[in-house]
């Protein structure tokens, strides 16, 4: 049965109170709400496909703490792994064993990866890339595309997607000019774009830096040849392609992106899926490349946290997860049906929508479309979308609070899920 009337007074006292604790009373943005209007919700706990809030409201969840929940919430073996390393401590700041471990199944997953180096976050693996990046070609310019976040390093916020612009920020007070600079951009899937910019910019360019499947745009997929095409201008150039899979990583296919497109980037970074749920992140690439990063080379970075045994612990058994029999074959057939019924709902109740998945990764404009990037993106309506989310919030579905972030499944929804799901969709729909 669909749930029409909730109460959120709990969550609603404990956000008061945090707007006077913490800035906009959240620890990141896009948690505010700002851009779908209302209050958000508190959670109190999580488990399989379904989060709780304070007030004892159960909904359907479709951001999966933003990726990492690939197995369900609180997955019963990643928990019971967790146990175990808990006995032992919670951070040794020293090598473990388990580092090794989750290594070679990294690397053994992503094509591109030879060595990794893993960090705590998956904007720390995109800081740390753009210095190595610069340190292996001795240029000092790279090329994003316009919608694509990698954390919220200076160099990386200009025309960023994700909670910059959720809240209309077009880059960020604090950045000084002179290292954005540096940082040139160009609109996702326009190859030309590309060419012109290393024409104008000669042996200056890094290399190029993106996420190959975008979800800080929302959900917005590469046109057939682009990424072929970054590989080739790249290598033409002699500088280098970094795929950032912090999300698409382990999630649209055990190797990533580079494996389901067969475009080996130089460099990549990882985070998310590979903690388990724990905060983690990593870079790795071509040995010759990553030979640069200290104390093996010249470049330094370095974290206290990193590698610390619970998040390789919690890593290591998703990964074990992950590589059962059918795995993406389910991702793949839950999140199509849920991706393709939405736009199937939205149309027949009168509204222009576009959208689509791959494997445990979806999104939907309200736009006719098709949205090939971030400028496409920007015409969708996001106020219909404001409406839709809070509208579905009623009737126990949790959708990522903003137009312009890609949604999640996980191996623990169910096909019974998804159609209480798509039957809110139908009626909220209908009523906007």
């Amino acid at each position: 049965m669909v749930n029409t009337t909730i109460k959120t007074t709990k969550s609603q006292e404990i956000f008061s109170a945090a707007q006077s604790l913490m800035p906009g009373g959240v620890n990141s943005p896009v948690r505010a709400f700002k851009s779908v209007g209302g209050q958000p919700i508190v959670f109190d706990r999580v488990k399989g496909a379904y989060v709780w809030d304070v007030d004892d409201n159960q909904y359907i969840d479709y951001v999966g703490t933003w990726g990492p929940a690939i197995c369900g919430h609180a997955n019963p073996e990643v928990i019971a792994a967790l146990h175990s390393a808990l006995e032992k401590g919670t951070s040794f700041g020293a090598p473990c064993a388990l580092e090794n471990v989750l290594a070679e199944m990294v690397i053994d997953a992503v094509p591109s990866i030879e060595m990794v180096r893993f960090v705590n976050s998956g904007t720390e693996a995109c800081m740390a890339v753009l210095r190595l990046m610069r340190a292996f070609t001795k240029r000092d310019k790279i090329i994003k595309f316009e919608g694509c976040y990698h954390g919220h390093a200076d160099m990386f916020l200009v025309k960023a997607g994700s909670g910059v612009a959720t809240l209309g920020l077009p880059d960020s007070p604090g950045v000084p000019s002179s290292v954005t600079k540096n940082t040139l951009t160009a609109p996702f899937n326009d190859l030309e774009a590309v060419k012109v910019l290393f024409e104008e910019n000669r042996d200056q360019i890094a290399g190029v830096i993106l996420e190959p499947v975008v979800g800080n745009a929302g959900f917005v997929s590469p046109d057939a040849g682009f990424l072929e095409g970054l590989r080739e201008i790249t290598h033409e150039h002699g500088a280098l392609l970094v795929f950032d899979e912090v999300m698409t990583g382990f999630r649209i296919s055990y190797g990533g992106a580079q494996e389901k497109f067969g475009v080996t980037p130089d460099l990549t970074t990882l985070g998310k899926i590979i903690g388990g749920g724990l905060p983690v992140g990593a870079y790795g690439g071509r040995r010759d490349i990553m030979s640069m990063v200290a104390p093996a080379g010249p470049m330094y970075q370095a974290g206290t946290l990193s590698g610390n045994p619970l998040a390789m612990t919690a890593g290591i058994k998703t990964l074990e997860l992950l590589q059962k029999p059918g795995t993406y074959d389910y991702l793949e057939q839950v999140t199509k049906k849920l991706a393709d019924g939405l736009i199937e709902v939205a149309r027949e109740t009168g509204h222009a929508a576009c959208g689509g998945n791959i494997s445990g990764m979806f999104g939907m404009f309200f736009t006719k479309g098709p949205v090939h990037n971030y400028e496409d993106a920007k015409a969708s309506d996001t106020a219909k979308f404001g409406r839709f989310h809070r509208g579905m919030l009623e009737h126990g579905i949790y959708l990522a609070p903003s137009q312009f972030e890609a949604g999640f499944t996980s191996i623990a929804h169910t096909e019974e899920d998804i159609e209480r799901t798509l039957q809110a969709a139908r009626e909220v729909m209908s009523s906007l």
